[in-house]
């Protein structure tokens, strides 16, 4: 137990130095993402200390689920683990950073229409490291560049109810709470479904949640069936001591990510979804800014009153009569309301 809990930046060292020795113990590499158009595609991928992590279960006890967290924030990255990708016989080599992180793109040339694409990957063997499996393939979510409609959506306090300006509860939540027992806003199940058509229209979660939460979203999305896409999470470690930390600070990488999103699909345009409790309104005001046109609606969750100086201030923004308004909604009924008569969707069921 002494191994998990040394906090960072020892813990990558630590690592390093149970590798030396022998002591490391089983090795997995943890995608994270495949994704891109028919030029190219990203992955990224997290090389860990496999840890045994229970299923997570709607009967679980608060026990259970704080022995699931601090396993999530306390496991060991693992550095300099070489792992080779293969795409469509496209070979690369690459080697994990400090915080075990892998990240490539490939060209892609294959038809967008022919089925589904996918890309596999695996450690080498090397000194010290023992693979959990010796190859894993996964899907590529992969749309055309000029597909038209795409949805860029935030997680914490927009999808998953988590009390993002509150330290205390937000804790409570992170270490008492699974992917079974956390809970969505009311109808946003049903809002993404229709805003998707099922799929047909890809959305990306962008979030300042760090990546070891990466399998708590993933699994919550699937059980709530919340319709599944990329998720761009934060690539700071976040380490046990300070997961309260976790989806707060400097939010400049999810401007970063949604401008990148903007990049890989220029022709298509976007429907953005955040929360008032932290800065989704003025960054979004920022894109809409950089991108007339591009914007077709934004919905704003309104968990913090906006004040009247900061409603002036996002206007001033977006002064361009290509630019929609920011939505700010109660509930998410409202949005859809408003979606269904800008024609944005159908109908919900």
């Amino acid at each position: 137990m002494f191994t998990r809990i040394i906090s960072f930046p020892f813990r990558y060292a630590f690592s390093k130095l149970k590798r030396r020795i022998g002591k490391l113990g089983t090795i997995k590499v943890e995608p994270l993402y495949a994704f891109g158009n028919e030029n190219v595609i990203f992955f990224k991928g997290r090389v860990v200390e496999s840890y045994k992590q229970s299923k997570p279960a709607p009967g679980k006890t608060y026990f259970h689920n704080l022995l699931a967290a601090m396993r999530r924030y306390a496991g060991s990255s693992v550095s300099e683990a070489k792992v080779e990708i293969n795409y469509h016989g496209q070979l690369k080599t690459l080697e994990s950073d400090a915080e075990g992180i892998i990240a490539c793109s490939f060209e892609n040339s294959l038809d967008h229409t022919k089925g589904k694409d996918w890309i596999c990957f695996g450690l080498q063997p090397d000194e010290g490291i023992i693979p959990e499996r010796e190859k894993i393939c996964i899907d590529v979510f992969r749309y055309p560049s000029d597909h038209p409609l795409g949805i860029i959506s935030d997680i914490d306090d927009t999808v998953l109810i988590s009390h993002a300006t509150r330290v205390g509860k937000k804790f409570w939540l992170s270490i008492s709470k699974n992917a079974y027992t956390r809970r969505p806003f009311p109808g946003v199940s049903k809002f993404y479904k229709a805003l998707t058509h099922d799929g047909k229209n890809p959305v990306f979660y962008v979030s300042s949640s760090d990546w070891n939460l990466f399998d708590m979203i993933r699994d919550f999305l699937n059980y709530r069936k919340i319709p599944a896409g990329p998720l761009l999470l934060k690539d700071l470690h976040v380490d046990l001591r300070n997961i309260w930390k976790s989806g707060g600070g400097n939010h400049d990488h999810k401007l970063e990510k949604v401008e990148m999103l903007m990049d890989i699909y220029p022709g298509m345009k976007f429907i953005l979804i955040g929360d008032s409790g932290q800065h989704d309104p003025e960054l979004y005001a920022e894109v809409m800014k950089k991108h007339p046109g591009r914007v077709k609606a934004v919905y704003i969750r309104e968990i913090k009153a906006i004040t009247s100086q900061r409603r002036k201030l996002l206007e001033a923004k977006i002064k361009d009569p290509e630019t929609p308004d920011i939505i700010f909604v109660q509930n998410t009924q409202q949005a859809i309301d408003h979606a269904i008569n800008h024609k944005l969707i159908d109908t919900v069921e």
